[in-house]
């Protein structure tokens, strides 16, 4: 009977441990592991820059393009294009003055970023895509949604805001996105053709985040490509109450709220971030 009750002691500490672990999983930033071998990768000459790319597996049908969020670069996917590129060819970048691309003096708009996103399409020969968009990635999705619905298969845009007034007023005193925003000036120190330039790029692309986006109703019901509106039930960045609304405005478009996770989903949760963005693609 003691054993038994020592073994049932133990099992139920590391059930307990379990459930603390992943009820606290939003506050901690993972570091992405390497990507898989690339197919193919190199950098397109995109509106006056050079836009880094890399492609990963060959399996037939729609591309899987996947965006990454403001300050970040490709390789934050790296969890989601080790399964993704099974069997599915998905294609990842560096928006431009991110990562490894390169930027000019050009003032940053959502317009001219989709622009740059869909001119490397055209230089890979690719005319339609699976998008999946985080955050910047997910406004540069619905911004081609409006305005380019030709392009797009479906569209899965996570922690994504169409107002300005979307993204929380006290997101910069949150600790993790303060990580965030430290440990990509660290990667970008490290693999940006112009490594000593973070300070100026960060007040380059502000100058957009203080007005943009902001869409008017109209241009969100005009939407008509599938759309998964996407948010952490702790997103650090964006109020849950704008992404329902933003849901309600999309038409026929499903809202997904993904669990004990932040605006770093795909960090804190690969298994379940993938799953959501198979589930998605894969549904009529």
């Amino acid at each position: 009977m003691r054993k038994w009750i020592v073994a049932a002691g133990c099992a139920l500490a590391v059930l307990a441990a379990s459930v603390a672990q992943a009820a606290d999983r939003w506050t901690e930033l993972p570091e992405p592991p390497a990507m898989p071998a690339a197919v193919k990768s190199g950098t397109a000459p995109v509106n006056g820059i050079q836009m880094y790319y890399a492609v990963y597996g060959t399996a037939p049908g729609t591309p899987i393009l996947m965006i990454h969020g403001g300050l970040g670069y490709g390789d934050i996917w790296a969890n989601q294009v080790a399964d993704l590129a099974k069997d599915h060819t998905v294609i990842v970048a560096d928006s431009r003055g991110h990562g490894r691309s390169t930027r000019n003096a050009e003032p940053y708009g959502y317009d001219l970023m989709s622009s740059d996103y869909l001119a490397l399409l055209d230089y890979l020969k690719v005319q339609k895509v699976d998008l999946v968009g985080w955050s910047d990635g997910g406004i540069i999705g619905l911004d081609i949604a409006i305005h380019h619905p030709e392009r797009l298969e479906k569209l899965f845009a996570q922690a994504a805001n169409t107002k300005v007034e979307g993204v929380k007023s006290d997101v910069m005193e949150n600790k993790t996105f303060a990580a965030y925003i430290d440990r990509s000036g660290e990667v970008y120190k490290k693999i940006s053709p112009t490594p000593t330039e973070y300070d100026a790029f960060v007040k380059q692309i502000s100058d957009m985040w203080a007005t943009q986006p902001n869409w008017p109703d109209s241009d969100l019901k005009s939407i008509k490509v599938p759309t998964a509106i996407v948010l952490g039930d702790h997103d650090e960045a964006v109020d849950r109450g704008h992404t329902d609304y933003i849901a309600s405005m999309v038409p026929g478009a499903k809202l997904i709220i993904l669990k004990d996770v932040s605006h770093f989903a795909m960090l804190q949760d690969p298994a379940g971030y993938t799953k959501a963005v198979r589930d998605f693609f894969g549904s009529k």
